[in-house]
């Protein structure tokens, strides 16, 4: 029904109601509103472009209240940071130019705070004019307060006074960047400023310049979904112009992959199996601040939506008489009360798990979860009762060795002292199998990796190993390995440390899943782990550390792994051997 010369709002509410519920699963783009006159404003380009792209815009308004900025991004899942005055210099350590424009404090310090919480989160972001200046600034970069005073070589008009939706001058876009693949080599483009990036912060490159020496754009190069342009693509959609929509098209895939992410991991318990974090205890380090000594704090763990780590207490392997090995049995109690200890300062936000069931209650109830384990038999001595000792006190997996052979078995990177494990070892590995502690086989020689498997009643586990096959290394496991792995119903777990993933180094993020869907294809789905090594050396562009793990997650999701391959990943394969082997009272 119409409602002659007016808008018939009542039969619009009645079809939305006469519908099925809204099941939209549109991601919510977050746009930074202008602060003009004590008003905030947004041109309509901002959230058309959004809306034709298939997001749902949202305005964030300039506000000082900076505690609740972490409950905005919460909510979003991306941002763009649209045009506006001029960066106040005074809070890049700058004084101010003669040739500087108005600018909005207000505005400034929560677009700055903001981006770089987003940075933290993972957040999809796209900065737009001012937005580009924001983001290089916010991630360390400097800026030009005028390109005309202040960079000799500009002899482009950068403040048109054409129409706002018509392209003024073009830029050279480099090869083998995001923009190249959205736009080409060459793109038209309008022009509405007089500030612009100097210098780009680390982890970011020049993706576009303007013939006369002008940074047109920026993006990631660690895998972030980020980018930055100088140009005000938003302004073309209002002329009836798509030549600008595959920008804003990216944003939304994007946010549409972040959105997912996270809803899966609402769902799922996600657990790394090996991390190094207690090597830091001697440096001081505030497991409850977002702590830039370390790769796995509450903040992190938070940031890249990890519910659970396996902190182990690591012995180097040194000297093997009665008083050194005494030293390293004390040594694995005293790193673990510190575990303990430090988990204890934050009883609200994070507590230590003993069995899978303490894992999920814990999430439910909005505490990280920490397990405990112990990397290098070594730290039992050749006292056999130190096995129970330490399951009693929550150990949940004990590696065997470590880079050295010691009284168990040989190591990957040992002498084969004892031609794989030892008679010592073996009972090791039958009490193990009483008490229900899980069989640690990562750094082991492989006559030791074979031996252990026929010895152990149980499937045993490899915390943090990679694909042989794919990187020559002896911590890797083989072929032959991963397959007799998978017959004996254990898991190996897909570590991020450089050296095991690329011979050479140099190895990011896509290694890591490359590794993965290796052992996924040998394996099968059901046998496949991460176990990441954070603070022992692992962490690759794009899962450098806890805070981005999500960004695994997503990589997952674009391999076309289904929300059921990515808990069984995240951890539903290493509990499974974790609950076979803890079916034993002691």
């Amino acid at each position: 029904m119409k409602i002659k010369g007016g808008f018939d709002w009542r039969g619009i509410y009645d079809g939305l109601n006469a519908a099925s519920p809204s099941c939209s699963n549109r991601p919510i783009i977050g746009i930074t509103g202008n602060l003009r006159d004590q008003t905030c404003t947004l041109a309509e380009g901002y959230y058309r472009s959004v809306l034709m792209a298939g997001g749902v815009p949202v305005v964030i308004p300039p506000y000082e209240q900076t505690e609740l900025l972490a409950d905005q991004l919460d909510g979003l899942d991306a941002i763009i940071f649209s045009g506006g005055g001029d960066i106040n210099p005074l809070y890049l350590g700058e004084q101010p130019v003669r040739e500087l424009h108005s600018v909005t404090p207000v505005r400034d310090q929560q677009e700055l705070l903001l981006a770089r919480m987003a940075y933290d989160r993972q957040i999809p972001m796209l900065g737009i004019c001012k937005g580009i200046q924001i983001i290089a600034a916010a991630m360390g970069g400097t800026l030009y307060q005028d390109i005309n005073t202040q960079l000799s070589t500009v002899n482009i008009k950068h403040s048109q006074d054409l129409d706002r939706g018509t392209a003024s001058h073009t830029i050279h876009i480099e090869p083998g960047t995001l923009l190249y693949n959205l736009f080409g080599a060459e793109l038209a483009v309008n022009s509405f400023h007089h500030q612009a990036v100097r210098e780009i912060p680390k982890g970011f490159k020049v993706s576009a310049m303007s013939p006369d020496g002008v940074i047109e754009a920026i993006e990631s190069t660690e895998f972030k979904s980020i980018v930055g342009v100088q140009w005000h693509p938003e302004c073309f959609c209002l002329n009836d112009d798509t030549c600008m929509m595959p920008l804003f098209e990216w944003l939304v895939a994007e946010a549409t992959s972040f959105r997912k992410a996270k809803q899966i991991h609402s769902q799922i318990l996600s657990l790394d199996s090996h991390c190094d974090t207690p090597m830091f205890f001697d440096q001081g380090i505030n497991f409850q601040s977002r702590d830039p000594k370390i790769l796995v704090d509450l903040h992190k763990m938070a940031e890249g939506h990890l519910d659970a780590s396996i902190m182990v207490a690591y012995l180097k392997q040194e000297a093997r008489d009665e008083v050194a090995l005494a030293a390293a049995t004390k040594k694995a109690d005293h790193i673990l009360d510190e575990i303990e200890a430090m988990v204890a300062k934050s009883p609200d936000l994070s507590a230590i798990a003993y069995t899978p069931d303490d894992l999920y209650r814990n999430k439910r109830e909005g505490r990280k979860s920490i397990m405990l384990g112990i990397e290098n038999g070594y730290a039992i001595g050749k006292d056999l009762s130190n096995v129970e000792r330490f399951r009693r006190r929550g150990v949940v997996y004990m590696t065997l060795c470590h880079n050295g052979d010691n009284d168990i078995c040989d190591s990957a990177k040992g002498n084969a002292e004892h031609g794989g494990v030892s008679q010592f070892g073996e009972k090791v590995i039958h009490e193990m199998n009483r008490v229900g502690m899980m069989v640690d086989l990562s750094h082991a020689s492989e006559k030791s990796f074979y031996d252990a498997i026929d010895i152990s009643s149980t499937p045993i586990v490899c915390s943090h190993s990679s694909a042989r096959a794919l990187c020559d290394h002896p911590r890797d496991l083989t072929d032959d390995q991963l397959r007799r792995l998978a017959q004996n119903g254990g898991v190996a777990q897909v570590t991020f440390y450089d050296g095991f993933l690329r011979k050479g180094g140099g190895a990011t993020i896509i290694d890591a899943v490359n590794h993965l869907n290796h052992m996924v294809d040998i394996m099968g789905i059901d046998h496949v782990g991460i176990g990441t090594d954070f603070d022992g050396d692992g962490g690759v562009p794009g899962v450098a550390s806890a805070s981005e793990l999500i960004n695994f997650t997503r990589r997952l999701l674009a391999e076309r792994y289904s929300k059921h391959d990515i808990e069984l990943i995240w951890g539903a394969n290493f509990l499974r051997v974790m609950k076979l082997v803890e079916n034993v009272k002691i």
